[in-house]
């Protein structure tokens, strides 16, 4: 594609794919049919699976190219380790009840419970950084990171769903992931094999305000 300033624009084959008709087709679709995943099947993933998916999540963008993230994966006895410790979670639920209403905690609690049956759970980790600014960039570039491993789940058939980490049992999940020192949770990503029908939520439409105007 030739630009009208004189230079030369070479698109990557993937870029190729989502042009058609001067509209991003494929793309726009991924954006709109990722939905979080909560019940997996049992059928475990492999190793380079995995390795795929943290791969498309470290394409992200991130401060100075800083790349803050690490992927902690649990599969395994690791994973059911880090299971029964999400799974303490469910006593501290009812302080959501006015936010979720009765039904919404005890879904939660069932999903707690045994993390819908991911076979894997993976911790992302930043530094610690003393600069509130520099750990809020680390963040930004987690969330952008998280994002690209969805769409990359997505893209291979799987389901997967993003997770703050709870507070209450942070200091154990730290533990549970053989988070090294200087380092802390960010969030958690639970991926595998779908089996359901994600809940489609609708989008707010009131979230663009144009200057003057």
């Amino acid at each position: 594609m030739l630009l009208g300033t004189g230079h030369r624009r070479v698109f990557p084959p993937a870029a190729l794919l989502v042009f058609y008709g001067g509209a991003l087709m494929e793309l726009l679709d991924s954006l709109r049919s990722r939905h979080s995943t909560r019940l997996f099947t049992d059928e475990p993933l492999s190793d380079d699976e995995i390795l795929k998916l943290c791969d498309a999540a470290a394409l992200a963008p991130s401060q100075m190219n800083s790349q803050p993230w690490h992927f902690h994966v649990a599969t395994g006895q690791s994973r059911a380790e880090v299971g029964e410790i999400m799974a303490l979670t469910t006593q501290y639920l009812q302080e959501y009840i006015e936010v979720l209403g009765v039904e919404g905690v005890e879904r939660a609690a069932r999903f707690y419970e045994d993390m819908g049956r991911a076979p894997v759970i993976i911790a992302v980790s930043i530094p610690v950084f003393e600069d509130q600014a520099e750990h809020a960039n680390a963040l930004i570039a987690v969330g952008a990171a998280i994002e690209n491993f969805m769409l990359a789940a997505l893209d291979s058939g799987l389901g997967s769903c993003n997770i703050s980490a709870p507070r209450w049992i942070v200091d154990r999940l730290t533990e549970a992931f053989q988070v090294p020192a200087g380092r802390v949770l960010a969030s958690l990503l639970i991926v595998g094999h779908p089996d359901e029908a994600p809940l489609v939520h609708d989008r707010k439409h009131d979230a663009v305000t144009f200057l003057g105007r």
